[in-house]
């Protein structure tokens, strides 16, 4: 028991910095901002340090900000690759909220995708609205069940969910890689480990083709967004979500209560795992059409940033997804317009966990943005 102790201590930690409890608005928006301004301001600094010269600092910016939200072509791209991270991440937040930590939405996307993927070649016949809607269902069901094994594991043997989610997300690299080259899924007439084409009944429909056919936004981002609605009300307007809650805040009362936290631990993961899968369905029914190694291009991991920048509120996980997403969007545009590294943008997205991380720190640099309160 002396060792569980500070290992339950520390974990309880962690995710009172994951979780905002108390300045709702403060925690959700005004921490966020502030640690965003500081990581593009150091991120700047770091360009300079590197013989960098500011003009194309200035420049670089200024790129990240048009190819972002400078056109509507612009705004289509931070959108569509907001989404994917948007759902995973929020997987990742009900997880934090429960007091678990998620580390496997990479493969529960991976998995989810897969599922996708194959119901949406394999499928035929069916009209378009059936078959998508399929599709999702058979991603969100098998990254449920992927979520919900680690679940499993933990509350049947007392598993940590960091080293079993960390070991399926493994399993799901090398389980991709076999099933991309097994005659039933890969591409006839391809050596190279690449599915077949998805069938276009199965695509998400483009929701902005009027205006260009071009731009690529689809329905996933409107179903992202119901779904951020959807888990903020099971949290916050559900008993099943007030368990979580009083699960991930102080699970020894919570069992004293009588509530059943083997259970709640499942469903937790099945729920993440569901989200995650329909990321990974998203991925492949909105923009690749196919899938072929790394197709989930660490999203599950930018989705743990997401999580914490959103502290763990499904409406702050939305706009740091759309954050993540503009910087993604705008990363491709500042290397092109200013020949400065995308890997820039990495490195303003470790900063921003870094401040994220230390919310202490951030009210120490700009003690004037909170009230009294707060800085205690």
């Amino acid at each position: 028991m002396s060792e569980a102790g500070p290992a339950t201590n520390l974990q309880g930690d962690l995710l009172k910095r994951a979780v905002t409890t108390r300045n709702d608005v403060e925690e959700i928006f005004l921490v966020p901002v502030l640690v965003v301004a500081v990581a593009i301001v150091l991120g700047g600094l770091i360009m300079l340090a590197t013989g960098i010269a500011p003009s194309r600092i200035g420049i670089a910016f200024a790129a990240l900000f048009t190819g972002s939200v400078g056109s509507i072509g612009a705004l289509s791209e931070t959108l569509t690759a907001a989404t994917p991270v948007t759902l995973a991440a929020l997987g990742v937040a009900l997880a934090f909220r429960a007091g678990l930590f998620n580390i496997g939405a990479e493969g529960q996307i991976l998995m989810g995708g897969m599922a996708a993927t194959i119901v949406g070649f394999a499928v035929t016949g069916l009209p378009p609205l059936l078959h998508v809607t399929l599709a999702l269902l058979a991603a969100a069901l098998v990254g449920a069940l992927w979520g919900a094994l680690a679940g499993w594991l933990k509350a049947a043997t007392g598993a940590h969910e960091v080293i079993t989610t960390i070991m399926l997300n493994l399993i799901s690299f090398r389980l991709v890689d076999y099933l991309l080259r097994t005659p039933p899924v890969q591409r006839a007439g391809r050596a190279d480990p690449i599915s077949e084409t998805i069938l276009p009944s199965a695509e998400l429909p483009r929701i902005l083709t009027a205006i260009d056919p071009n731009l690529r936004i689809h329905a996933g981002f409107l179903i992202a967004v119901v779904l951020v609605f959807a888990i903020h009300f099971l949290l916050f307007r559900t008993t099943r979500g007030f368990e979580f809650r009083a699960a991930g805040l102080n699970p020894d009362a919570a069992r004293y209560a009588g509530m059943r936290s083997g259970l709640i631990v499942v469903i937790v993961m099945a729920i993440a795992g569901g989200l995650a899968g329909l990321a990974g369905a998203n991925q492949i029914l909105g923009v690749l059409d196919r899938a072929s190694p790394g197709f989930s291009s660490n999203i599950g991991f930018d989705a743990i940033a997401v999580a914490l920048l959103g502290r763990s509120h499904p409406v702050g996980v939305l706009f740091a997804g759309l954050l993540f997403g503009a910087l993604e969007a705008g990363g491709r545009q500042m290397q092109v317009s200013a020949a400065v590294s995308i890997d820039l943008i990495a490195i303003i997205q470790a900063l921003i966990i870094v401040f994220i991380a230390a919310p202490a720190l951030v009210r120490f640099l700009f003690p004037f943005a909170f009230g009294k309160e707060a800085r205690r």
